[in-house]
């Protein structure tokens, strides 16, 4: 149960930026401190200089720089008691499919059926999680999102500087993402670039939805054939772009759903595909390539395919 109340913070207090915060505007790291107290009445501390940083008046969008002083005044917080829930599963995940770790990122293995983050109805996710058993590290943050029912590859970031490069590289060129994909069908041809523009749209249940759309972002999706089976053909897919379900909707585009996709797929596909075993959507982020933010070494991450999926593969008949 949820309980709410309300509390006043101490007087007056005095913040000293730590790695965990510098670069990171003032608004934003007033928003995460002060959990619970409106957005608008943030704003409005700092307008009227309540919110000051080294003894100054600052706006909203101030860059904290490490060793900075930020006074915060006495506020009215609405407190509420959200525990957070990790289930076993998941923890053991989290303990035990790290790929890498450095002091700067985590490279982990994301179980599917879990969302990388909390939200509408979803007491918590993988980094909330991931938080909770660790206490101890002051600065974790998603570097990119993993579908729920996406397992694999998944960065996270230790450090605010990290995290700037890795977002950097996302929003380029530099980090080059190839995923396991298995289609309905058989998908012909060797190698197939789609470049159709995305348009995401909300339905009327509130369910996020993705359309090709010329209205939409550009995508493209490099697919590449690895094995062909009776009813279906194993790709890698390598999005060079990252939008919202690009390779899903990509997939269904080219008339090859990907198994079990029950938002883009084919009921009729699924109900087949469903009674031979698979009883979830069959995508896989496999790979990461990119340089080291801080080294700047080439590093390459590879995420063995779940035991389930490997399963079911091993049933297929080759052609």
């Amino acid at each position: 149960m949820n309980v709410a109340s309300e509390t006043i913070k101490p007087q007056v207090q005095y913040l000293e930026i730590s790695e965990a915060n510098a670069e990171q505007r003032l608004d934003n790291f007033l928003i995460s401190f002060l959990k619970g107290v409106p957005k608008t009445r943030i704003y409005r501390m700092v307008r009227k200089g309540e919110v000051r940083v080294n003894k100054g008046r600052a706006v909203v969008s101030y860059k904290l720089v490490l060793g900075d002083i930020v006074r915060i005044p006495p506020v009215r917080v609405a407190e509420r008691n959200d525990e957070i829930i990790v289930q076993p599963t998941l923890k053991y995940s989290l303990e035990n499919q790290i790929l890498f770790e450095d002091d700067g990122f985590i490279v982990l293995n994301k179980p599917a059926g879990f969302a990388v983050h909390g939200g509408t109805g979803i007491n918590s996710g993988v980094i909330e999680a991931l938080r909770q058993i660790r206490p101890q590290q002051k600065f974790l943050e998603l570097v990119h999102r993993l579908d729920k029912d996406t397992s694999g590859c998944l960065l996270i970031a230790k450090k605010r500087s990290v995290l700037k490069v890795l977002h950097e590289l996302f929003r380029g060129d530099g980090i080059q993402k190839t995923y396991l994909a298995l289609l309905a069908g058989q998908f012909e041809r060797k190698k197939q670039i789609v470049d159709v523009p995305l348009l995401k749209n909300v339905n009327q249940g509130g369910e996020r939805m993705v359309t090709v759309s010329q209205a939409g972002k550009s995508a493209e999706t490099l697919f590449t054939r690895i094995s062909k089976f009776e009813a279906a053909t194993l790709v890698h897919a390598a999005p060079k772009t990252g939008r919202t379900h690009q390779i899903r909707v990509h997939a269904a585009w080219l008339g090859h759903p990907i198994v079990s996709d029950d938002r883009y797929g084919n009921d009729d596909v699924n109900k087949a595909f469903k009674k031979r075993g698979y009883k979830r959507l069959f995508l896989h982020a496999e790979q990461l390539q990119f340089a080291h933010p801080v080294t700047g070494k080439n590093l390459h991450f590879m995420a063995p395919l779940p035991d389930d999926l490997q399963a079911l593969l091993n049933n297929e008949k080759p052609l």
